[in-house]
């Protein structure tokens, strides 16, 4: 933009420009870094994600969990959409669109193991089900993934647009989506995060400090840990950062997680370990 457009611009579009440029100049960060070996897991780094298409669809997964037992395969949830239409579509085709995008975003059978455990978890829990959603997304969703950075670093309070969401996935996938799927991507992934309760607003979104609980930091912590990362460094990670959560309170939820069999959790001056024999006994972390 040359100098006299951008004198020209309203003052509030020339503040919330600045606020992209600022953002997109501070350098390329690998966010919520997946190492290649634990898509065993079932992490994705690769593909685009279901943001292309649809948002982590919060209400519908808790239709779908209603009616489908926790043990259910994807042959259950496309029997669920598709044929019971539990989630109350209107039209055939976007039953199998919704079946398609909720498997490829979540996975929906229990070899896929973040998807497992967060269907275990879904249930310990009312109030923190959008998070459970979210964490299990950003695990296998690159395009949300590219946002994290952006909600750990924007402060409570502070607005952003469509625009800023469109900066940051070109940044990312520089060239890759057409500006029209650009546009409704951003649209997909702020929505998203709005579901989740980091933002709160309709077309311009204000960024809201959420409230969480010990089962969701124990899937954060556990999402952490499967990426490699031990110890006191977990607390430090940014599957726990984007709760929006003080190392100490994310503490005291590990060792509520704790007691309600969780997790193991273990801290001694000043070394921690944490450890996940509930879900990871019959795994190899």
């Amino acid at each position: 933009m040359n100098t006299l457009g951008w004198h020209r611009l309203h003052p509030y579009k020339r503040m919330l420009y600045y606020d992209i440029i600022c953002y997109l100049s501070q350098g390329k960060r690998k966010f919520l870094s997946i190492p290649i070996a634990d898509t065993k897991y079932g992490f994705i780094d690769q593909s685009l994600g279901a943001h292309l298409a649809r948002t982590i669809m919060v209400e519908e997964l808790g239709y779908l969990f209603r009616t489908c037992a926790p043990t259910s395969d994807t042959s259950d949830y496309r029997k669920a959409i598709v044929e019971d239409n539990v989630l109350l579509k209107k039209t055939a085709g976007t039953r199998v669109e919704s079946y398609r995008r909720l498997r490829q975003l979540y996975g929906l059978t229990p070899s896929v193991f973040v998807y497992k455990t967060m269907r275990e978890l879904w249930d310990a829990t009312d109030r923190g089900q959008p998070l459970i959603a979210l964490l299990c997304a950003l695990a296998r969703d690159p395009i949300l993934r590219c946002a994290t950075d952006l909600m750990i670093e924007t402060p409570e309070g502070k607005t952003l647009t469509a625009k800023t969401f469109e900066a940051v996935i070109e940044k990312q996938f520089p060239g890759r989506l057409s500006p029209k799927t650009q546009a409704s991507t951003a649209q997909n992934v702020a929505s998203s995060w709005t579901q989740s309760g980091h933002l709160q607003g309709k077309v311009e979104k204000t960024r809201h400090r959420i409230e969480t609980e010990p089962v969701v930091v124990a899937y954060a912590l556990l999402l952490a840990y499967l990426t490699g990362v031990r110890g006191d460094a977990l607390f430090e990670s940014d599957w726990l950062k984007i709760l929006d959560t003080p190392t100490h309170t994310a503490r005291a939820f590990a060792q509520q997680a704790a007691q309600q069999g969780w997790l193991e959790y273990r801290h001694s001056g000043q070394v921690t370990d944490i450890t996940f024999r509930h879900f990871l006994s019959e795994e190899k972390p």
